[in-house]
This record gives C-alpha cells, sequence and structure tokens, in this order.
C-alpha cells in the first residue's frame, strides 16, 4: 500500500482508514505490512498523537 508523504494527508488517510474498517492501528499495519513504528514517529514529529480508545490520531 502506498500511504500519503505529506503528514497532513496521511493523518486524514489514516484515520478514515480505521474508522472505514474498525481496525486497531496495529491491525490495520499488521495486514498491510506497514511500520506501525514509523508511520506514529512520523505523525508524532507533526503532532498527532494515536488514541488507542478511539481508535484514531489526534
Amino acid at each position: 500500500m502506498t500511504l500519503p508523504n505529506d503528514p497532513f494527508i496521511l493523518f486524514s488517510f489514516l484515520n478514515t482508514q480505521l474508522r472505514d474498517t474498525g481496525m486497531t492501528l496495529a491491525a490495520f499495519c499488521e495486514e498491510h505490512e506497514l511500520d506501525e513504528k514509523a508511520l506514529t514517529e512520523k505523525l508524532e514529529a507533526a503532532g498527532f498523537r494515536y488514541d488507542e480508545a478511539q481508535r484514531r490520531f489526534r
């Protein structure tokens, strides 16, 4: 899966995917063979944090 490079577009894309699939970030990353740590770090650098209880970045 090709992900958007811009962190703000990535933020929106991931939240949409997580909402539509009902998956956790870990499950989504595993299914699409993505590096969860790298995604989290990239979004944290832009000011977004993953809220596991709500299954979305804020």
